[in-house]
């Protein structure tokens, strides 16, 4: 008797490819506002004195301005990514598989929603039985 497997990539690709585009979107929601947040309790906008700081100086502390911009451009890597791995699985490109592996890899770490993502795109995409399948879908087109 031989086992019939159901062909797991051709029924998820596009799922997996238009959740990485919302997860994308997202990400960029959720740096813009933690950027924002962050800006606003860093250089005091929320009104008062912050004991972190110290006394109101001139200039002010330069690291809570590296913070901000590590946390945006931090922002950007991450929905770079996630965009350009949902549009190369939408579109079928050959690199779109190994390039979703390892976002779904770096994904997991992102409690809850990346975690279900990275899972959900390790399971459909990382057997070798997906690998053939997904190189079958890609050649034609």
């Amino acid at each position: 008797m031989v086992a019939v497997t159901a062909p797991r990539v051709r029924q998820n690709v596009q799922t997996l490819g238009v959740l990485w585009c919302v997860y994308g979107a997202y990400r960029l929601v959720i740096g813009l506002i933690g950027t924002f947040f962050l800006r606003a309790v860093a250089f005091r906008h929320f009104g008062g004195g912050w004991p972190f700081w110290g006394q109101s100086h001139l200039m002010g502390p330069v690291w809570p301005g590296a913070v901000v911009h590590l946390v945006m451009g931090l922002t950007i890597v991450s929905t770079a990514l996630a965009l350009l791995t949902g549009f190369a699985l939408l579109t079928r490109q050959p690199w779109g598989r190994t390039l979703a592996i390892v976002a779904g890899i770096l994904t997991l770490i992102r409690l809850p929603v990346g975690t279900a993502l990275g899972i959900y795109t390790l399971w459909v995409l990382a057997p070798a039985a997906s690998g053939a399948e997904y190189e079958e879908i890609a050649a034609r087109g």
